[in-house]
């Protein structure tokens, strides 16, 4: 059987800004079918951005869909701001942004620290959420964010990894998150930008299971390598802003009547195969395709295969 590809694009009918405090405005767009099924797109990083080809994960006559760019990244404004950028307010952002578009339940569709954000959004509104469908299962517990920011994946890129340590002195190497936390949150323009760049290719290099030239380009674009590197780093100093290690796993009763299913690339090395694994086996009532020849990146063949056919089950949720 041939694999799915993503839908044809399509233009989008609606956009604007929604303000959420007194500081930050959230970009929030919908395209595809205006009175169909409300699927929510929810994109990762955290500090990464929506693109219009998110837009065809969906069947367009099905589903009214809708893209938002979180706090600080993408078109949301101020960019790459720090200020009042935690899980919970961006849960308390989804729900303002399901009110204003007059949504009763919507699918939540989320993959890498889209999941995390969904599932967390899932286990505080249960009864807003018809159906997940989560790729690249991210919990950010401590031993995600050594594996692949201090200890574990530069066993497979030495090559990539002697990129992301060259802005940090030897001195500091032993807790890089924290290296590079001063570094983003520096005064000085030009440290915070090298480090952004370091931060942000590291993920861009690893990213895929064929590594992308294109992919590592993005990456390292200012515009987007700032708000990734400063709004990833801000999240992980702060385990997500959870009050435990574990807390998504801890409360998954919260969301086990909801219908999931859970996509995730054998060779993923940015958020490795074992999260989705131990994910399903605590909600043993979802659904878990692993994808034999896929890394982290949604845009993979096999990914996208797996996520339209998810989307199209969900279809008469």
């Amino acid at each position: 059987m041939s694999r799915r590809t993503k839908y044809a694009p399509i233009e989008r009918y609606n956009h604007g800004f929604l303000q959420v405090d007194a500081e930050h405005s959230i970009y929030f767009e919908e395209s595809g079918n205006p009175k169909g099924k409300p699927v929510l797109f929810v994109h990762g990083g955290p500090g990464s951005n929506t693109d219009p080809g998110h837009r065809q994960y969906f069947d367009p006559k099905v589903y009214r869909i809708i893209l938002f760019d979180q706090r600080g990244a993408g078109k949301s404004t101020p960019h790459a701001s720090l200020n009042n950028n935690t899980t919970w307010h961006l849960i308390s952002d989804i729900e303002r942004l399901r009110e204003k578009l007059g949504v009763d339940k919507w699918v939540v569709f989320g993959g890498s620290w889209g999941s995390t954000l969904s599932l967390s959004y899932a286990i505080s509104h249960p009864e807003r959420v018809k159906g997940l469908v989560l790729r690249g299962i991210f919990l950010c517990r401590k031993k995600e964010i050594h594996w692949f920011y201090q200890h574990g994946a530069h066993h497979l890129f030495p090559d990539e990894w002697e990129r992301y340590l060259k802005p940090i002195p030897e001195a500091e190497r032993h807790d890089l998150v924290s290296a590079y936390h001063r570094r983003l949150t520096s005064e000085d323009e030009r440290v915070r930008l090298e480090a952004a760049r370091a931060w942000s290719r590291w993920e861009g290099a690893t990213i895929k299971l064929i590594p992308d030239t294109a992919q590592i380009e993005t990456f390292t674009a200012d515009h987007h390598a700032v708000a990734i590197a400063r709004i990833e780093c801000h999240y992980f100093m702060n385990h997500a802003f959870f009050a435990s290690d574990n807390w998504i796993l801890e409360n998954i009763a919260k969301v086990r009547k909801i219908p999931a299913i859970i996509v995730h690339g054998r060779y993923d090395v940015v958020c490795p195969v074992e999260n989705a694994w131990e994910l399903h086996k605590a909600w043993p009532e979802s659904t878990l395709e692993i994808v034999a020849d896929a890394g982290h990146a949604a845009s993979e063949p096999g990914l996208i295969d797996a996520l339209v056919r998810a989307t199209d089950a969900f279809r008469e949720l």
